[in-house]
């Protein structure tokens, strides 16, 4: 079970509640940056392309409590950049923990096993870290070699001292599903605690600009991919997913994306519009909903920049939201309880 039964009964009571109130756009997922450096350089991650003087800022903890309780959404998470790397990241966990917020710690794996002391397990609190394919497959995405095996090492160590581990693979163009695919049998031989998928995005400071998918193109990859999933062959390929999400990856569902059910906050302030287009910041969460012209993004209004994104952080909340209708809710639960 990908998404444990208290966080799916909060998550589902948070949406009931926004649809009895009439909201129709609220946040699912905080993405709260506290800083932008890393101990990597992906080539499909732009993150660090930022200026030496942006690169150097930390958000404080003050500042991430505050995010977290003016966007109000019931889950946070930490990407970056590398969070481990920020001075005061456990304080930053632990307060956003208290306040009863679903934290995803997502890290690269490379300083978890050394800063496993600083955390605490809780049923409110997740690391995930990034594996994008098997040995060889992974370490060339990162452009370093042994990164693979230190995060294994690391996985089994959180695992060991009770911590519950996620993982988070994106998925680009010229994949081999096959290889995929044993992939996500020696994460279930691992026990990891849910995979998170999703296709590669568009990032515009990415060195990287010729392996992102076509909107097809991730069709037809991931019917490939998730075939032995959906035809009940592979039950140990644990999703932290909606599976309305996974039929939307497949082309058995169509949605159109809602950039605003996963704000992105940072040292720089609200990123408008998402996470993956910059088109400046604004100062407060309030104001990133209200003079954001959502009718500018999403795959109807035309924009060639949304054409043919179906990330997780636009469509998920989509799929969260449709989980909610009384033909689709059978499915949900089916997938909740295995």
């Amino acid at each position: 079970m990908g998404i444990q039964l208290q966080q799916a009964v909060s998550i589902g009571s948070y949406l009931v509640k926004q649809r009895l109130t009439g909201k129709k756009r609220f946040p699912l997922v905080l993405m709260l940056e506290p800083l932008f450096r890393c101990n990597l350089a992906c080539t499909g991650c732009g993150k660090i392309q930022h200026p030496k003087e942006i690169l150097v800022q930390n958000l404080t903890p003050e500042q991430c409590f505050k995010a977290a309780e003016e966007c109000g959404a019931p889950v946070v998470s930490i990407p970056g950049g590398e969070p481990l790397l920020h001075p005061q990241i456990d304080e930053i966990v632990q307060g956003l923990v208290a306040r009863k917020k679903y934290v995803y710690l997502c890290t690269n794996g490379i300083l978890l096993e050394k800063f496993l002391d600083k955390f605490e397990p809780s049923p409110y609190f997740t690391f995930m870290v990034h594996l994008d394919g098997l040995k060889d497959q992974h370490d060339k995405c990162v452009d370093r070699k042994g990164v693979f095996d230190t995060a294994i090492k690391a996985i089994k160590a959180a695992k060991a001292k009770g911590f519950a581990v996620n993982t988070n693979t994106t998925i680009f163009d010229g994949a081999d599903p096959t290889e995929m695919q044993e992939f996500f049998d020696f994460l279930g031989e691992l026990g990891i605690d849910g995979m998170q998928i999703s296709p590669g995005y568009s990032y515009e400071w990415a060195p990287d600009q010729e392996h992102f998918l076509k909107r097809e193109e991730t069709r037809n990859l991931f019917r490939q991919i998730l075939a032995p999933y959906k035809s009940g062959k592979k039950p140990k390929w644990n999703f932290n997913h909606n599976p309305l999400f996974l039929d939307f990856l497949t082309g058995e569902k169509d949605y159109e994306c809602t950039p605003w059910g996963s704000p992105s906050y940072s040292v720089l302030g609200w990123q408008k519009p998402c996470y993956l287009l910059n088109e400046g910041y604004v100062d407060s969460f309030h104001e990133l909903t209200e003079s954001t012209d959502w009718s500018q993004y999403g795959r109807k209004s035309g924009n060639p920049q949304c054409q043919d994104c179906m990330v997780h952080c636009g469509y998920e909340p989509t799929a969260a939201v449709d989980a909610m209708a009384p033909s689709n809710m059978g499915k949900a639960l089916g997938a909740l309880f295995g």
